[in-house]
């Protein structure tokens, strides 16, 4: 399998995401829903973009892990985050997460809205293995 990540002449290019990501040959691809801040438990983990964010990046991290996958994987985040509040603390979670050697994933992230009562944020994701 390969999977190149594309940043063509001429477009922005940022250290955070890819413009594109192909995947060239079959491969086993792994569909993430949004992920919530809940814990194993249905319970939302915090008040803050912050806490919401780290926690959805946990959950993804399980799925992945359930697959034999890693976040690396990863070639596509769909980020949804409720209108009125920065995702700045967002941004930061998402740097804890993802190491900086590997090339970074295509990203669209979409001001709503709203989610759920108290729900702040919801990720999900593409993952090719």
């Amino acid at each position: 399998m390969s999977v190149r990540h594309i940043n063509p002449e001429g477009m922005h290019r940022s250290p955070a995401f890819s413009q594109a990501v192909v995947v060239e040959q079959p491969a086993k691809t792994i569909y993430i829903g949004g992920q919530n801040g809940v814990d194993a438990d249905g319970k939302l983990v915090g008040p803050t973009v912050g806490e919401q964010s780290r926690q959805a990046f946990r959950n993804l991290r399980t799925i992945l892990e359930s697959e034999g996958a890693t976040l690396a994987n990863i070639v596509h985040w769909r980020i949804a985050v409720v209108d009125g509040h920065s995702f700045d603390e967002g941004v930061a979670a998402f740097q804890e997460v993802w190491h900086r050697e590997d090339p970074p994933p295509a990203i669209t992230v979409h001001v709503v809205a709203g989610l759920n009562p108290g729900f702040l944020v919801e990720i999900d994701a593409v993952a090719v293995v």
